[in-house]
Formats: structure tokens, C-alpha cells, sequence
């Protein structure tokens, strides 16, 4: 069976030491991190995922600015909060949580975000520096991924990576992270030919598609890494009660890989992680240039 690679406890444990180092540092400077986080509109995932990151704000003395505003709120509107959340000098970080309603337009939005402050890491700055190999801040769930990695001493250098999906959010800075970290890296995507064939030749596979259950055990070569990406909710025939799974078929999967992401429990804890750890980068930066 494969090793299963524990997001949550690896989270746990860096949130915990990150806790310590804020209670430590905000007595020496006059205020603690901030992250304001904003939502616009009442979808009930985002709501979850707002909630669950003010929580560990809570937890760990990261001081959480909520703006949850209606779903109807023009562009202008939004626009003007985040200038204002720019200028705010208890702000450390800012997340507009996705999706937004379709009449926003998030790219606009987006990059009116301080790249100082952008803890998503999705500034056009922010991605050029990851091309660039610069220090910036990075995605959170793909740092989460290399975090997972270097935690379980699974070294991309030489390796062959298979990432699926391209997406701003995980599949391009995933892709990048990885070559930067000398793994030779294809990215997939729903135009690419003989899909499983190209997954059997890797030795890391990310899967970041979104779709449930997609990765099949004949897609993957033996010992091969395993990295599921994916929250699916679906429905149970038998007890009519909904359920998260990943993109990975995990019950047929894990006997045939050589490490594996669990869904839950896998990389979601540690994106909301790297998103903290994000935050007291930029708050150390304001403070120590």
C-alpha cells in the first residue's frame, strides 16, 4: 500500500509553530498580522472556506478583517474596498475568495489587490516572479503541494511530473514550482492526447481537474507519487448523504502508488496553511523591509 502523505497532521504542525512565532513576534511590534478576507455573494463552499480560514486566524493571533458583502455589489463597489484594504495599515494580506458572481469581473479585481499584500499569489507580479525564480509570494495550494513533498522527502529533482489541469490557480504555478525544482514537468489538459498513457510515465502526478474519481489505477505507473488536488462533492445512492472525493479513484489507487494525497485530510488543510503562512511573510516584510 502507499504511503499516505498527511496534509492535516503536516498543517497542524506548521500552524502550531507559526502560533508560537506570532505570539512572539506581535509583542515586539504594535499589532499582529492581519488578513482581510472577501466574499461577495452567499455560496455555501465559499462560506465554508471563509469561515473555516477567520477560525484559524482565531487560533493562531492572526487578527481576520471579514467583508461579506451582497451579491448584487457592483464592481465599483468592490473595487473601492480593496483600495481601501490596500491602504490599511492593520492589513497584512487580502483574499478575495472565488468564485465570484458572474457579473464581477475577477482578473480586474484581482490585480487591483497590492502584490504586497496578495497572499493568493495570483498577481500578474507575483506569477512573474515565480517565472522569474524571484522570492514572492506563492499560490497556496502548489506551495502547499511542495511543502507536502519536501515534509515526506519525496525530491522532484529528475523526476518526471504529469501535471493535470492548467488552471491560474494550481496547474500553471504547480507546473513551475515543480521545474524549479528541477522535476521535467508536462502539464495535461483536455485537449491532450492518450492522457493515461502520459500519466503512466510520471513519477509525480498532480491531479487538479475537478473531476471526481478520474484518475484510474492503470493510469499510473507503480510507486509512482500521487497528488490529489481535488474536492468533488457527490451524492451517496445508498445513504443519500453527500461525500467529498478527489480526483483520484483513492480505494484502487493506493495499492499500486508509492505515496498518496488523501481526500480528505490531503492538501486542502495545507492550502488554507500556506494562505497564513503567507500572510506573516508580508507582515514580516512591512515590518523588517
Amino acid at each position: 500500500m502507499a504511503q499516505r502523505l498527511d496534509g492535516k497532521a503536516l498543517a497542524q504542525k506548521i500552524q502550531s509553530k507559526l502560533a508560537v512565532d506570532i505570539a512572539h513576534e506581535s509583542n515586539q511590534r504594535p499589532r499582529p498580522p492581519g488578513l482581510a478576507v472577501v466574499m461577495v455573494g452567499d455560496n455555501p463552499a465559499s462560506a465554508a472556506y471563509v469561515r473555516n480560514k477567520e477560525r484559524a486566524c482565531d487560533r493562531m493571533g492572526i487578527a481576520s478583517f471579514g467583508s461579506h458583502l451582497p451579491g448584487d455589489t457592483p464592481q465599483a463597489t468592490v473595487s473601492k474596498l480593496i483600495d481601501q484594504l490596500n491602504h490599511d495599515e492593520r492589513v497584512d494580506g487580502i483574499l478575495i475568495q472565488l468564485p465570484l458572481p458572474d457579473h464581477l469581473d475577477a482578473v480586474t479585481l484581482l490585480n487591483r489587490i497590492d502584490p504586497a499584500k496578495d497572499v493568493d499569489g495570483l498577481h500578474p507580479e507575483n506569477m512573474g516572479r515565480l517565472m522569474r525564480g524571484e522570492p514572492g509570494l506563492r499560490s497556496c495550494t502548489p506551495a502547499g503541494i511542495m511543502t507536502v513533498l519536501k515534509e515526506y522527502n519525496i525530491d522532484p529533482t529528475g523526476k518526471k511530473a504529469v501535471v493535470l489541469g492548467r488552471s491560474i490557480l494550481v496547474g500553471k504555478p504547480m507546473a513551475l514550482m515543480l521545474l524549479e525544482a528541477n522535476a521535467t514537468v508536462t502539464i495535461a489538459h483536455s485537449r491532450t492526447q492518450d492522457l493515461p498513457a502520459l500519466c503512466r510515465q510520471a513519477d509525480i502526478v498532480v491531479a487538479a481537474v475537478g473531476r471526481p474519481n478520474m484518475l484510474k489505477p492503470d493510469w499510473i505507473k507503480p510507486g509512482a507519487t500521487i497528488i490529489d488536488v481535488g474536492i468533488n462533492r457527490i451524492e451517496d445512492t445508498e445513504s443519500g448523504k453527500a461525500r467529498l472525493v478527489g480526483d483520484v479513484d483513492f480505494a484502487n489507487v493506493e495499492p499500486i502508488a508509492g505515496a498518496i494525497t488523501p481526500v480528505p485530510g490531503g492538501i486542502g488543510p495545507m492550502t488554507v496553511t500556506m494562505l497564513l503562512h503567507n500572510t506573516v511573510l508580508s507582515y514580516r516584510k512591512r515590518f523588517n523591509g
